[in-house]
């Protein structure tokens, strides 16, 4: 899979895209992570299509907060820019998961130490020494903190805990229920049809969700509720959602 996402002006972000598409061991980790997810555990993906959704809902949310007026961590503590930032929530993006290839379970903690050993190599050349030592330590924050308990201490940890829990649109939760399942995770999942991020009346952003049935309530309420709580931007955001035309069947018939 090559990641595309739009770069803009921003020159170390398209060296470290074009280093993220190059590097083997991390599109072989992607690959890993969902052989565990969709054929061992029979959850939804977790690999190359997951990173690109949310890289790129990622850096549209950054983008929408600094043109709101809210300042990057990277810019207010460590006097880094703006550019910096996206770089940051890039690279946590594309690193979050790859703990998978280990288990689901505790992911977060083997992807910060998978994480660290991958970032010399995407890093080098880009940064100076310090420099590259500040973007590995917020981007290892970042890719644990988007567990949906654990508190963000940075505006780009808490962009990409909101961006992990926005990639599920209806095609995303195919998977497990083809597979058999039709837990309400399972079915209220397949409700949402479509995520779009917009400015919002109230709010700076405002996230749209369209909806086949009131199922995918329960995914908006359990899910992405509290990865907003949990992200230290919730002010910021409003939520919309709404079922489009006539309620969908999602399924036919449910036995115990």
């Amino acid at each position: 899979m090559t990641l595309n996402i739009p770069v803009r002006e921003n020159k170390r972000l398209e060296a470290v895209v074009a280093r993220i598409n190059e590097n083997v061991t991390l599109h072989t980790y992607w690959y890993c992570s969902n052989i565990n997810a969709i054929d061992r555990l029979g959850i939804n993906d977790h690999g190359p299509v997951h990173i690109r959704i949310v890289a790129n809902l990622a850096l549209k949310i950054l983008r929408m907060l600094i043109e709101a007026g809210v300042q990057p961590s990277a810019e207010k503590h460590h006097k880094l820019t703006k550019d910096d930032a996206e770089v940051i929530v890039v690279l946590a993006a594309c690193l979050h998961d790859i703990g998978h290839i280990v288990h689901r379970t505790n992911h977060e903690p083997f992807s910060v130490a998978l994480a660290a050993d991958l970032l010399p190599e995407l890093l080098k050349d880009i940064y100076p020494e310090r420099e590259r030592a500040i973007i590995t330590a917020e981007v290892l924050h970042a890719v644990y903190a988007h567990e949906t308990e654990i508190e963000p201490l940075t505006v780009e940890a808490g962009v990409v805990k909101i961006a992990d829990a926005l990639d599920m649109e209806e095609g995303r939760a195919r998977i497990p229920f083809q597979a058999g399942s039709t837990t309400i995770h399972a079915v209220s999942a397949l409700a949402i049809e479509d995520v779009q991020l917009r400015k919002g009346e109230k709010r700076p952003i405002c996230i749209e969700i369209k909806m086949a049935n009131s199922a995918g309530i329960f995914q908006i309420d359990n899910l992405l509720k509290e990865k907003l709580k949990h992200s230290g931007l919730a002010e910021y955001f409003e939520i919309r959602a709404e079922i489009a035309g006539e309620e969908k069947k999602l399924i036919e018939r449910y036995e115990l």
